[in-house]
């Protein structure tokens, strides 16, 4: 469809969800094919989600929105929907992003403390928070996600491909540490929860003041993937103390039985995560070319590293550390 014809299609569902006499601004795409656009006219205002089939399917944001709210947590309501043509209608929630906060001085303590809070709801929540159908981010998921880093960014250090008998000994290094992940129940998971995509909404009260953006890709898995989201952004350097008292919080507030297990299972999901990512970079400057993303490695190799530390991590350090010693860490370095 080209654009003019979207337009229109945008416009006709605007009108039919009784807001034809509203302004309409751009505010945002990303990196998928979504767009959003600001509705406003006298004392209210709304956002257009603009999600074009068949490359995007609105409905899962609104299962998950709607089950979120469900579930006493603050994801924008949805006022009309059109999920044949890709299109929402959404509660506007403002545009107090935590990254725009922080940036403003905001008390960084509070933030990620309320952040972390809504994931302990999450996890209080139990079997409740997991819709039925949601897939499972563990196992094979895991380390498929993870295999970015022989794929993209092994190759752009070396100036080689991976040969494949060490892709082989990476994916048995990864299920050897997969193996020693202690037990923990199950807990959904927003998959992209950092500071980019939660809102602040101090006139809310409790969890709710921390707003809901990104969740569309909900699945079920560790309960701690999304406190490493959160804590361990790939973008910002979080405290040291912060990142502590976060960590201590959410295994408190949630009266977890196995601290030290919960704590191994912390570790693996944040070497995954910076493994993938630190991948996810360079195929974003080799295929994409997008070099925005470049001064973020050394952040997430430091944290990558910090990880493997962790014992149940051995399999993998071991062959990082043969494949990929630190002089081959620098990609992105200044």
């Amino acid at each position: 469809m080209a654009t003019s014809e979207r337009d229109r299609s945008r416009a006709d569902f605007v009108a039919r969800a009784g807001w034809g006499d509203a302004g309409e601004r751009l505010l945002a795409g990303d990196a998928s094919f979504r767009k959003y656009f600001r509705l406003s006219r006298p004392r209210e205002s709304a956002v257009v989600m603009d999600a074009p089939p068949p490359q995007e399917d609105v409905r899962p944001f609104v299962r998950m929105g709607r089950h979120l709210i469900a579930l006493g947590l603050s994801a924008p309501q949805i006022l009309a929907e059109d999920p044949e043509h890709g299109f929402l209608l959404l509660e506007d929630l403002g545009d107090d992003t935590f990254a725009r906060v922080l940036a403003a001085g905001g008390d960084e303590e509070m933030l990620y403390t309320r952040a972390t809070d809504v994931l302990v709801q999450l996890y209080r929540a139990g079997d409740r928070a997991l819709l039925p159908g949601l897939g499972a981010y563990a196992g094979d998921a895991l380390i498929e996600a993870a295999m970015l880093l022989p794929e993209w960014y092994l190759p752009a250090a070396t100036g080689k491909p991976t040969p494949q008998e060490e892709t082989a000994r990476y994916i048995a290094a990864w299920k050897d540490c997969l193996a020693a992940l202690p037990s923990a129940p199950e807990a959904l998971l927003l998959r992209d929860y950092h500071k980019d995509n939660l809102l602040w909404l101090p006139e809310r009260p409790g969890v709710k003041a921390c707003g809901l953006l990104d969740f569309q890709d909900a699945q079920r898995g560790h309960p701690s993937y999304d406190l490493v989201s959160l804590i361990e952004d790939a973008r910002r350097d979080v405290p040291p103390e912060v990142h502590a008292a976060c960590l201590a919080r959410y295994i408190d507030e949630t009266g977890l039985s196995d601290a030290a297990g919960f704590r191994t299972g912390f570790a693996l999901m944040a070497a995954q995560r910076h493994a993938r990512i630190i991948g996810l970079f360079v195929r974003l400057l080799k295929r994409d070319a997008k070099p925005d993303y470049l001064p973020h490695l050394p952040r997430v190799w430091r944290m990558f590293e910090s990880a493997l530390e962790h014992e149940a991590l051995a399999p993998l350090r071991a062959w990082v550390d043969r494949l990929l010693p630190p002089p081959l860490r620098r990609i992105g370095a200044s």
